[in-house]
Parts: structure tokens; sequence; C-alpha cells
């Protein structure tokens, strides 16, 4: 019987392939795009995972400072244990190659020691290379101009045995290319690890110590016996891929819920062919009725055509979903515009079984969508049908209850908290909210038309087209179930997005006061102005005051992204507003022998560490040495909107950061000029540009230092923006798109 049921169901699909098209290319459509964006960011994310592991490694464990560097003398220490097999040192610094013309090209510096990395990070293990004297020349490995390239790195800068001038901090230098690492990623620059440490001006400093234990030793055991004080932390490799995953997971998930709008889209758009084409065919099915076929077998048979329009549709989708995917990571990168992974476009790692689960959920959109019509014919009495005397209502009765408990229930919904970081109820919310409203929409059309119809009794034309529409409304609710789905989450979509880029443009101008800004070359953590620069850029004529910012990372759980630590001034001469959610909470007076130090924390912090406005942050303690911060704790006095940085951050002022850690070093300055001096164009401006730039060429620091208005801060803050969201805009004319081609 099921072979019966499958072939009338393939013969009603050749004889109509036109009515039946709509359908097809909507489910292929919804697949495409959702397999699209996860292979896409499967694919991404590998990379990206495959790139961080070759340069940490798979160590046992990991040490390294909470914030800043880690002091090497624990090399020797951890070394000694009788639980440690290999401690790998491992010094990471961002810096610059400069090309033939001077542009500046972002690489990671890695010093390893070479007698140790193969054991915890073989993909950085140095390898000479033969036109440099191969085996002879082994003790270049330890030489402190040589470097090493990865396989991106060697892409650029191919020729083995040249030199390479290289921009870290305030110096350039010239290091020779000698061999090869074969870690992946992005441009990589290995070398000895005392040798980058003199390069980089870190002697004595680690950023990491990755350890090799013994067969059978436990890693918590070792920690034990260390007894690492509190600003140092111990990561485990599981801890790091949860990091990584934890990236870019808001952004990956948001983009496949937008691109199963498109098959959500399918779905309804599956109900309207098929509720067309058992009205159409009604005396057919009742006929078959009168022969004998049962009214759950005729629910198969649409259920079968419904499958099969799955079945094509999903085939075709997964097909066309691959050529996407391989079109955007070739166009548009791993991570769609979203800026979360950096370097080299990823190759495409196509899933049989990610595949599979994406066709299947094609054919159910399918078979949802058939389920009504299936079930009107199911209900339909044959023989009345057969002369005609019987309509097949393919929506069935007005469902108002089931409309109303659907919204109430995607309004209770909408409170659930989020499940493992993850607004799983909203999204279902969301979809509830929707369905609920095209299941009401025959009572919404019949009370709109009760409306007009007294004032189009005079006019012929619009009586007869209103009194029909009346008749009929659940049919004309079928016919636009697709246009309203689709339309209704895309214009949500615009409202929101738009909202978003709106509240970014306000915050924008809430953050940045000054009329200038300087900021280290490529604005990379590891890097600082010179002390003398910042000095003197105070008393070029034209600038009113100049406010430093210092800016570092905090890691203070293992287990969590990093922390972004801002330092400036915030007392009452700066005028360096924050975009605080609620009102500033006063400083309650320190116990006796206490230091309370006020700080601000983004949303982001709230979140992740469950702590409040008007409480304290004990973990921040955790980064800063006992003897430099002795009974300091750190009272949150207010939480501030920060769209830059998704992790969380959190602010100080810039005289309790330096009297906690003593780091005077500057990343950004703030250039305030007079208050009639425009930010963008106006001549005071430019000429105070023009100052700062010529103070850093007569201090030898000219490209070491970017210099911008807010006003180009701005445009290219908003065009990043733009860039994350453009993806979303196609995705949105996609959805639509099906649901104006259900109509026609």
């Amino acid at each position: 019987m099921f072979a019966l049921l499958t072939t009338f169901s393939w013969q009603e699909l050749r004889h109509h392939p036109w009515r039946n098209a709509a359908a097809v290319v909507a489910v292929m459509l919804g697949v495409a795009l959702a397999f699209s964006v996860q292979l896409i960011n499967a694919s991404a994310l590998a990379e990206f995972s495959s790139a961080v592991t070759a340069v940490s490694g798979r160590p046992d464990l990991e040490l390294r400072a909470r914030q800043g560097l880690l002091d090497d003398t624990w090399l020797e220490r951890v070394a000694a244990h009788p639980g440690v097999a290999v401690a790998s040192p491992v010094l990471e610094r961002s810096a610059f190659v400069l090309d033939a013309q001077g542009a500046r090209v972002p690489v990671k510096l890695v010093g390893v020691d070479a007698l140790s990395v193969a054991n915890t990070a073989p993909g950085l293990m140095p390898q000479p290379d033969a036109a440099t004297g191969g085996g002879a020349r082994r003790l270049d490995l330890f030489a402190p101009d040589a470097v090493f390239l990865n396989p991106s790195a060697r892409a650029k800068w191919r020729q083995v045995g040249t030199t390479l001038r290289l921009q870290n901090g305030q110096q350039v230098s010239t290091v020779r290319v000698i061999g090869q690492v074969n870690a992946p990623g992005p441009p990589l620059l290995v070398m000895d690890v005392a040798a980058a440490q003199e390069l980089t001006g870190h002697i004595g400093q680690l950023s990491r110590i990755a350890l090799r234990l013994q067969t059978g030793v436990q890693p918590q055991a070792v920690l034990d016996s260390l007894a690492l004080p509190a600003h140092l932390l111990a990561q485990l490799p599981e801890q790091v891929d949860g990091r990584m995953d934890r990236l870019s997971r808001a952004y990956r998930v948001n983009l496949t819920v937008l691109a199963l709008v498109a098959l959500f889209t399918g779905a309804f758009l599956v109900y309207s062919v098929l509720s067309l084409s058992v009205s159409k065919r009604q005396q057919q099915f009742a006929l078959l009725g009168v022969l004998g076929l049962s009214a759950r077998e005729r629910l198969r048979l649409v259920l079968c055509e419904s499958a099969l329009l799955g079945v094509l549709g999903s085939v075709l989708g997964v097909a066309l979903g691959t050529a996407l995917a391989a079109l955007a990571l070739r166009w548009l990168g791993g991570d769609l515009g979203g800026g979360y992974f950096a370097g080299e476009a990823p190759r495409l790692l196509w899933s049989l079984p990610m595949a599979t689960g994406y066709a299947a959920l094609g054919v159910a959109a399918a078979l949802v969508g058939g389920w009504w019509p299936a079930r009107a014919m199911q209900r339909m009495a044959p023989a009345p049908a057969l002369k005609g005397l019987g309509a097949v209502d393919a929506s069935g009765q007005p469902q108002h209850r089931r409309a109303l408990a659907m919204l109430l229930a995607a309004g209770l919904l909408a409170w659930a908290p989020p499940v493992a970081g993850l607004a799983l109820a909203a999204y279902l919310s969301v979809g509830l909210l929707l369905v609920g409203g095209v299941v009401a929409l025959p009572l919404v059309v019949g009370v709109v038309l009760r409306g007009l119809a007294p004032w189009v009794a005079t006019r012929a034309l619009p009586l007869l087209a209103v009194e029909r529409a009346r008749r009929l409304r659940e049919t004309a609710a079928v016919a636009t179930s697709g246009v309203v789905a689709s339309l209704a989450l895309s214009v949500a979509l615009t409202v929101m997005v738009a909202s978003f880029r709106d509240s970014v443009a306000q915050w924008l101008d809430t953050v940045l006061p000054a009329q200038l800004y300087v900021r280290t070359a490529g604005g990379q953590e590891g890097n600082s102005l010179p002390p003398d620069f910042v000095r003197a850029v105070a008393d070029v004529p034209g600038v009113v005051r100049v406010d430093p910012l210092r800016t570092t990372q905090l890691q203070l759980d293992p287990a969590l992204p990093a922390l972004t630590l801002l330092a400036r001034p915030l007392n009452a001469t700066s005028d360096q507003r924050l975009p605080l959610i609620d009102d500033a909470w006063p400083v309650p007076t320190a116990a006796p022998g206490e230091t309370l130090v006020p700080v601000y924390v983004s949303e982001a912090v709230i979140d992740v560490y469950g702590v409040r406005a008007g409480g304290f942050l004990p973990q921040l303690g955790l980064a800063f040495d006992a003897a430099l911060a002795p009974s300091t704790r750190f009272f949150i006095a207010g939480v501030w909107r920060d769209y830059a940085r998704q992790n969380g951050s959190v602010l100080m002022d810039s005289a309790d950061y330096q009297r906690l850690t003593g780091d005077a070093r500057v990343n950004d300055l703030a250039v305030h000029l007079a208050d009639d001096a425009d930010a963008a164009d106006a001549a005071d401006a430019t000429a105070v540009r023009e100052r700062v730039l010529q103070l850093a060429e007569s201090l030898g620091t000219r490209d070491l230092i970017e210099i911008a208005s807010v006003g180009q801060i701005r445009a290219v803050s908003l065009r990043i923006f733009d860039r994350s969201f453009a993806v979303t805009y196609w995705l949105q004319a996609v959805a639509i798109g099906i649901g104006l081609f259900g109509v026609a």
C-alpha cells in the first residue's frame, strides 16, 4: 500500500511540476541557507581550533599569569617537579613585518625552546631549510636573529634565506628566515625563546609554560604541590577548547536561526501548495474514497506528497548549500563578516552527518506543512464530495483557542532564562508567536472585512471582492501565510538591527568625547606609546588636555574568555562619560586596614560572573600580586554598555591601576582640543594632528603610532557593524522572496 501511495504522489508531482515547484524551491533554499551557514562556521571553527592547537599544542597542563606575563623563574621550579616530564616555555607577542612599501603586515611572534617544544606543540618545532645549511647549521635554532615561518607566512615571504624587517613595539629589527614550522593559521614567526625575550624587551618573562606530566600523574596533584600564587592560573586543554567555542557561539546560533527562517517559511509554502492541490483534486480523492481508500490512507497519500517535496528540496538544498559555503569561505571568510576568525580562508569541511541532519530537517518541515491539508482530506466525506456538495477546508475550523494558547505560551517563554548561555526559550517564543498569529489570521481578516463591508455596500466590484474574501477568509489566510511568516520575521529583524545600530552610534558619541585619538600602531595590546612622546603631546599647541588609556587582558577564570581591563582617569576633571545602565553607586566606607577600589563592569561581566552593581568583584583581586594589593576589595560602582568587547570589560581609575600594578604604560591617548575645534575637518584639529605627527617624527616614533579623528573612528566602527550584519540582510531578502514566490 505504501508503494501504491508513493506512486500516486509521484505522478501528481510529475503532472503539475510548476504548481509544486514553489514548495520544492522553498525547502531547497531553506535547507541550503541553514546548511551553508552551519558548514561555514563549522569549517571556520575547526580551522581556528586547529591553528590554536598547533600554537598552544596539547599539553597536560598550562601555566600562565592572570594579567600580563609570567616570571620565567617559575620555569626552573616547575621543571624540577617530580611529576613533570617536560616543561616548555613560550613567549607570544604581536608584531608587524614591514614590506618593501613600508606597509605593516600583522604577524604573531612566538618564542619557543627547540629542545622541548616537540613534546608539547610539535607544530612549532623549528625545521632549518636545506638551502641554509640544514643539519650543518643546527645552532641557528638559537641564533638571536633567526626566524622560522609557518605556511601562511611562507606564502607571503616565499624566499627562505631572505631578511625581514620586523617591527615590535617601539623598535624595528632585521631577522633572517632560515626555515619553517608546520603550524597552520595566520602568519606566524617562530624563534628561540631567549632571542624573542631580548628582541621584544621582555627579558625574564614568558606568556605561558606548557607541561607534559609523567605517566599516571594527575594535574591536580601537581598543582597542589606547586602551591601557585593567586595571580597565576593553570589551564586544562578542554578549558581552552571551551573558550574557543564560546568566542563565536552566539553569532553562529543567531545566523543559523535566521537561516532557518527560510525553512520555516518553506513549511508555510508547502502548506499553501498542498492546500490548493487537495482542493483542486477533491473529486479525485472522493472517488478513491468511494472505491475503498480509507481516511487514514488518504492522510498518508497527502503526507507522501509533502515528503517527496521535502526530499527533492532537501537534496537540492544540500547541494546548493555546499556550493554557497565554498563561495562564502572564499570571498567572505569563515566568520561571514563577523570578525571572529582572522587569517586565511579556511578549507571546506563537508560532513555527511550534518548534511543528513539538515536534509531530515527539510523533510520534517515539508511534513509539518502538509499535515493540515492531509487532516482535511482525512475528514472529508467521500460521497457528498464526489457529487460536488462538500467543500474541503484545508485549514480546518478556526483554531482561536489554540492561537490564544500559543500567544500566551510565547509571552511566558520570553521570560524564561537562557539554557547553557543560549536563549533557546526566546527562539521558541518567537516561533509560537508567529504560528499563533497565522492561526488567528482568519479571525482578524473576518473582523477587518466586516468593518469594510458597510463602506463598499453601494459599489458593485468592491462589494463582490469583500464578500468573497469574507466567505473564504480561511483560503485567503492559506495563500498569505507564507508572506506573513517571512515578512513578519524579516521586518522584526530589520527593526532590531536598525535599533542596535542606532544604539551603537549613540554609544560611540558617549565614549569618544575627544577630537583626536592616538594609539600604538595596529592597536595591539602588547605595545605601548613611548613615555617621552606621551608627555610631549600634552604640550603641543592647541591641546587642552590629554587623557591616557591603558588596556590589558585579564584571565580570571581558565574556563571563560579573558576580560579586558581598562585604566583611565575617572576624576572630576575628566569629562569622559560612561554609558551607565543605571546611576552609579556611592563607594561605601572601607573597614579599618582595608582599601576599596571602585570599578565599573560591562553587562557581559554581570551575565558571565553573576555579580551585580553595588556588590564586589572578588575575582579581580586574583589578577594582582598580593604584595602590591594587600587587603584590597573591588566595589562594583556601576554597569556600563560596552559594544566593543563582547567577552566583558572592567574599568578602573588609572591612579588605582598604577598603584596596584606599578604599570605606567599607555596604549591610547584621547587628545582634547579647544571647545570650538570640530572633530573631523576643522582647521584647528588638522593643525594639531600635523603637530602631533611632527612630534612623533622628531622623536623617531612616527611609524609606531596611529592618529585618527573621532569622525574617522566613528565611520570605521559603523562600517564594521554593517559588515557584520551584511549576511543577515541577505538572508532576510531570501526569506521574503520565498514568501512572495509562494503567492505567485
